[in-house]
């Protein structure tokens, strides 16, 4: 007679799981399993977002520490590349002396620039492309 009642209820409760699982993967308003591809395009879309936000970033930078003058050590001359993706952005350098520093910007743009370059600045430029 256990057996019966053990069987009865097992069988019970197969029945409710069944349910169970039913509405949770079919609930009224997209909730559950089946709204799951709206929310990986949703992500998509943000990602994509952030992406193209991202590109106009100063993310590639590079520095090149130098001497400038032969009677002038330490390497305290220095240019530094600040640029986006696409390459654009500036050169910044510093260029020490005895009694002196200058600083200079150039704009770069598209890994280039209408100024003359010094061999330092395009140097930093070239390490700052990915």
């Amino acid at each position: 007679m256990l057996d019966v009642v053990a069987v009865v209820l097992a069988a019970l409760a197969c029945v409710l799981a069944a349910l169970a699982l039913r509405r949770t993967t079919s609930r009224p308003g997209g909730e559950g399993v089946d709204a799951l591809p709206e929310d990986v395009h949703g992500l998509r879309q943000e990602v994509a977002a952030l992406k193209a936000e991202n590109a106009d970033a100063l993310r590639h930078l590079s520095v090149v520490r130098y001497d400038a003058f032969g009677d002038v050590g330490g390497h305290l001359s220095w240019s530094l590349a600040l640029l986006d993706d696409a390459g654009h952005g500036v050169v910044l350098t510093s260029i020490h002396g005895r009694s002196e520093a200058r600083t200079y910007a150039k704009s770069i743009s598209s890994w280039s620039c209408e100024q003359q370059l010094s061999p330092e600045e395009e140097e930093a430029i070239e390490h700052a492309r990915p």
